[in-house]
């Protein structure tokens, strides 16, 4: 007992619950870590925009030799200075792109949520595709298993010469053609894990049951992409509006003040200043440019229109995504019910034929066959309900969902 509980511990260590998962993946993808350190260097944009609009000061100094000195200039000079300087009016040229950037933020954050939705419809489709082909393994090593034990029996009857070595290849063939299978079907389970370690960020365990929880009254968001775009589309308004800036006026004030030092002086070469203050205000306008900044305002604005356009477009696959994840539940569910009677069916018509074959009233054809039927029912019927899974699943990401928080 002991060393059976022993065993089973590494299991319980290793089994992974689809919720943690998806909570895993979300933090942990490289994909989601790139866009998490995007949507952070957009926010520095945003904070490096709004610092533009804050006077800005400067220090400075500087040293001159003169070797061979000039009439009324001493040999050396040295000078330190502080300048302040203000931008009193840009045309609003800072301000729309504080807003450009703002605009840009919020998108990259509306990406990054559509990617995590969509990384978590990824990885439940992954998990239950996993959980089909270990239903299909399952199913086929039970065949196997039956297969094994009757090929062993009819071999002992054609050693008494009950049995032709006809029935025995027959038996041979279809189990080989099992074995085949089932090695199939354990590639494509390890490919299968394979990307869901790629996806989640980590080794991936035994995979333990989950559901989903049916959705019930759960309204429709409007998308992450579609919010995306539209930030982008408004990112590019304010991008168009700082073109008129280049037509209206400039006004800068700087005050710079200044003192100096003075070395290798004389008659002829004496001392200057010893501090002096200076205050400027400019004033800037650009009288003719060609139209330049007007054409690029307007090639701007195409930019805008085609963005919605595509707006427009993702609105529309989305209501027809919203539909199809519906119509996909409605007919997962009518699957489980055929499934379910097929599988019935197979149970009922497999026990028949078998004991009819064990009295030798049927040959091992159709014994084959009925074996065949009821391994692909079982298998059948497990993959149906693990479609309605991902059917719940689907309408939740298109209804711009966590599915996360509907895993039970």
């Amino acid at each position: 007992m002991k060393r059976l509980l022993i065993l089973a511990i590494p299991a319980l260590i290793y089994a992974d619950g689809l919720k943690s998962l998806l909570d895993f993946a979300v933090a942990n993808n490289n994909m989601v870590l790139s866009k998490n350190l995007t949507q952070q260097a957009k926010q520095k944009e945003v904070e490096s925009s709004i610092s533009s609009k804050y006077p800005s000061i400067n220090a400075g100094g500087y040293y001159q030799n003169l070797n061979s000195r000039t009439p009324n200039t001493p040999g050396d000079i040295y000078s330190g200075y502080a300048k302040v300087s203000v931008d009193l009016y840009d045309g609003g040229l800072k301000q729309n792109t504080i807003d450009q950037k703002k605009s840009l933020y919020a998108a990259s954050k509306f990406e990054t949520s559509s990617y995590k939705k969509g990384l978590q419809l990824s990885i439940v489709e992954d998990f239950y595709s996993i959980k089909n082909v270990q239903a299909n393994i399952e199913a086929l090593e039970e065949m196997q298993n039956q297969l094994k034990a009757e090929l062993t029996r009819v071999k002992k009857f054609y050693e008494v010469g009950s049995a032709t070595k006809d029935d025995i290849d027959k038996l041979q063939a279809a189990y080989s053609n099992n074995v085949y299978q089932i090695d199939e079907a354990r590639y494509q389970l390890l490919s299968l894990k394979k990307l869901l370690v790629l996806k989640v960020g980590k080794k991936v365990g035994t995979l333990d049951d989950a559901t989903i929880q049916k959705p019930v009254g759960v309204q429709q968001d409007v998308s992450d992409d579609i919010n995306a775009l539209k930030q982008n589309a408004q990112a590019l308004s304010y991008y168009a509006n700082s073109f008129d800036a280049a037509y209206r006026p400039q006004i800068t004030l700087a005050d710079t003040f200044s003192v100096y030092g003075y070395g290798r002086d004389d008659v002829s070469h004496p001392e200057g200043l010893d501090n002096q203050n200076k205050l400027m205000l400019t004033f800037d306008i650009k009288l003719y440019d060609d139209g330049l900044s007007s054409k690029q305002k307007q090639s701007v604005m195409i930019q805008k229109m085609a963005l919605k356009k595509q707006i427009d477009q993702q609105v529309q696959a989305q209501d027809i995504n919203v539909e199809l994840a519906l119509s996909k539940i409605k007919t997962a569910i009518a699957q489980i019910r055929s499934a379910k009677s097929s599988l019935r069916a197979a149970k009922s018509a497999y026990q028949t034929v078998a004991k009819k074959y064990e009295v030798g009233s049927i040959d091992n054809v159709a014994y084959l066959d009925a074996l065949t039927v009821r391994t692909n029912a079982q298998a059948q019927y497990k993959t149906a309900l693990n479609n309605l899974q991902v059917a719940y699943a689907s309408y939740y990401y298109y209804a711009n969902k966590n599915i996360k928080e509907f895993v039970q």
